[in-house]
């Protein structure tokens, strides 16, 4: 039995990955969970896969579920919490669904304690993408990639000559405003901007989808995942979600990978790869769908995505605090401090007043991190 570890296992990806695993109860078994808050979905959790680990946000949370959880269950909480479930238990794969860069300690953990990693935090890689390729590659773990564009480019690669790579092809849904002028969008609302036109996702990566901020981390991760440069990376407007992603190779042969949306499936192909599984889920059906359609990527339309690439090509600690300033930017615009479109504007301010570090340390990486959040938080008219 393959042994699993979740980080984030009440949000979006972790649910999901559950999901995956309860269909195959004889081949996986669940070693340790970590969620933040939501302890009543965590406690069901518990019951279901009996892990022997689990953590929480507080210490108070963690007393709440130990009067619940059976006794064999160790419950921890905060940062220690996560890092055991990264990486003090025999988990051989960890699957990091935790949301923001609150990924990136506990993912480098369990890098070091040799686990594989199934990797549905980007900001991990967007923060700090040459401390994780370099500590991968030193303790021979593979970063399998969870996202549906990047788990596409994955399997599009697979058996080929990474030589021979011309370029990569990201594909955008363009997010709950995609048919909206920017004009229109000055008054949107929280609630219109959480209605996903094809995928059922977290508050925070849909307001990401939204303006193009997800995308652009994509970019980033997809530069460390496959080794290209920027150069190397083509976002495509996609609205219907069915291409995933696209390679294109040197004799101009682009290959696709393609399917409904539904996350549970690179989900499972992360667990269960090198080899493919059955999966009942809804089959693509070509013929029913009829037109596929295709758009540039307009970069005045979706600053941030044009701010995403700026950052990953300064390098250094430039990523790290585009990332940070768009969560704190969101979360602000969640809570109706902000306007949508404003959301772009923290992002720019923060980014004009910082200065690039270059081949930043982890220790630097999170002090750029922190400031990035205070200046975020501190932006105005």
């Amino acid at each position: 039995m393959k042994r699993i570890s979740i980080l984030g296992s009440t949000g979006s990806i972790g649910t999901q990955t559950l999901d995956v695993l309860s269909r195959c109860p004889e081949q996986y078994t669940v070693e340790a969970l970590s969620a933040g808050t939501n302890i009543s979905l965590l406690l069901e959790q518990i019951r279901q896969f009996r892990p022997k680990l689990v953590s929480v946000a507080t210490k108070e949370l963690a007393e709440k579920v130990k009067a619940e959880a059976p006794d064999s269950v160790k419950v921890l909480y905060g940062q220690e919490g996560l890092l055991a479930v990264a990486a003090g238990n025999e988990a051989e794969l960890v699957v990091t669904a935790l949301v923001g860069s609150q990924g990136l300690k506990p993912t480098l953990a369990a890098i070091e304690a040799g686990k594989h990693i199934g990797l549905a935090n980007k900001e991990t890689l967007v923060s700090a993408g040459h401390l994780v390729s370099e500590q991968a590659k030193k303790f021979g773990v593979s970063l399998l990639p969870i996202d549906s564009e990047h788990s596409a480019i994955f399997q599009c690669l697979n058996g080929e000559n990474r030589a021979e790579l011309s370029k990569i092809i990201l594909t955008a849904s363009g997010g709950s405003f995609r048919d909206r002028s920017r004009e229109e969008l000055a008054c949107v609302t929280v609630e219109q901007a959480l209605q996903h036109p094809n995928w059922a996702m977290g508050a925070k990566i849909t307001i990401d989808s939204a303006t193009m901020a997800n995308k652009g981390l994509e970019v980033i991760e997809a530069h460390w995942l496959f080794d290209v440069s920027y150069d190397q990376i083509e976002v495509l407007i996609h609205p219907q979600s069915i291409v995933h992603s696209m390679v294109e190779f040197v004799d101009g042969s682009v290959m696709a990978q393609l399917g409904t949306p539904d996350m549970r499936v690179p989900i499972q192909y992360a667990l269960t790869y090198p080899r493919r599984a059955s999966f009942e889920a809804e089959k693509l059906n070509l013929a029913r769908i009829g037109t596929l359609q295709f758009r540039e990527m307009d970069e005045m339309r979706y600053p941030c995505i044009r701010m995403a690439y700026e950052s990953g090509r300064l390098g250094g600690t430039a990523p790290a605090v585009f990332n940070a300033a768009n969560e704190v930017a969101v979360a602000r615009f969640l809570k109706g401090e902000i306007a949508f479109l404003e959301i772009e504007d923290v992002i720019a301010a923060v980014l004009e007043r910082h200065e690039v570090l270059s081949n930043p340390d982890l220790h630097t990486i999170l002090e750029a991190d922190q400031w990035a959040r205070a200046a975020a938080q501190s932006w105005s008219l």
